[in-house]
């Protein structure tokens, strides 16, 4: 058993908060990137770079699931399950940045 699991539940939410706080706290990409660096593993920010790109190019519309794996370096399963979440789930993360980005 990981120490996660060994965590109550409202620890971890607060350590959530915390770390949502931290990214608040950046201001600029240079600080987005050493905080990000810091924090996750060269695997862990390849990932996150690999389903924002997806996530931008299925909002630009116009490509195939399967031209857009191939663009973005992505699974085909990756593709589907971020536009599934861009679809279909409540929290609407990646459309409020999309849509922020854009206006």
């Amino acid at each position: 058993m990981t120490d996660a699991e060994t965590r109550p539940a409202a620890d971890m939410t607060l350590s959530r908060v915390a770390l949502y706080d931290a990214l608040l706290a950046l201001k600029t990409r240079e600080e987005v990137q050493a905080f990000l660096n810091d924090l996750c593993t060269p695997a862990e920010l390849r990932a996150f770079a690999e389903r924002w790109e997806v996530a931008r190019l299925l909002d630009s519309g116009g490509k195939s699931y399967r031209e857009i794996a191939v663009e973005a370096h992505a699974s085909p399963t990756t593709v589907v399950r971020v536009a599934r979440y861009l679809k279909e789930m409540p929290h609407q993360g990646y459309r409020l940045v999309l849509d922020r980005i854009k206006g």
